[in-house]
């Protein structure tokens, strides 16, 4: 056959996919949006982190850091009046819930913001958001739905696309042998 007639002959199956298959523009677009998002929701952990830390004088006065005796759960758990109130008051600015809530703020940034442990990190993070719209039911401007949800659907995306993998360092994370070993921690 001439390659005249090649050219005008259909092809009968689909081009097969290879690893070195060309990107197209809007995948890697798509690529660099997930990434992004996944560095948005880093900033929000660490800042909330770092503010309740420290008392960065956003969202915490100074004198009511956590370096100088202030709970970062006590308001917040204690502004509860939805039907989990009751648990809400009782946990509020104990040790383990202080605890709990700080370290959850500070692992889920560092992980998102590295790209690493995505599953866990989202998982985690869906969590906690839910959590969180447990304590502002109903909340103010929809019978059921918020933020929170909509951030808890996001984050378990992220995992879900290998949000990790652009600017950062997920596809590093992904070769260690004791993640190939135990999948639950990509």
């Amino acid at each position: 056959m001439t390659a005249m007639a090649q050219r005008r002959t259909p092809r009968t199956t689909a081009p097969a996919v290879t690893r070195d298959r060309v990107e197209t523009t809007t995948q890697k677009a798509t690529r660099y949006v997930w990434a992004g998002a996944r560095l948005g929701f880093a900033f929000t952990f660490l800042w909330a982190f770092l503010d309740k830390v420290f008392g960065l004088g956003f969202a915490t006065p100074r004198e009511r850091s956590w370096l100088n005796g202030g709970s970062p759960t006590k308001g917040f758990l204690s502004g509860s009046e939805g039907p989990f109130a009751g648990l809400h008051h009782n946990l509020a600015g104990t040790a383990f819930a202080n605890w709990a809530f700080m370290l959850g703020l500070l692992g889920i940034g560092v992980a998102f913001a590295l790209g690493i442990g995505m599953r866990v990190a989202a998982a985690a993070g869906a969590l906690l958001y839910v959590l969180m719209w447990s304590v502002v039911l109903p909340p103010e401007t929809n019978p059921f739905l918020d933020e929170h949800l909509i951030s808890a659907a996001v984050m378990v995306g992220l995992a879900l696309v290998g949000a990790g993998h652009t600017l950062g360092l997920g596809r590093q994370w992904d070769r260690l042998a004791i993640v190939r070993r135990l999948p639950w921690l990509k």
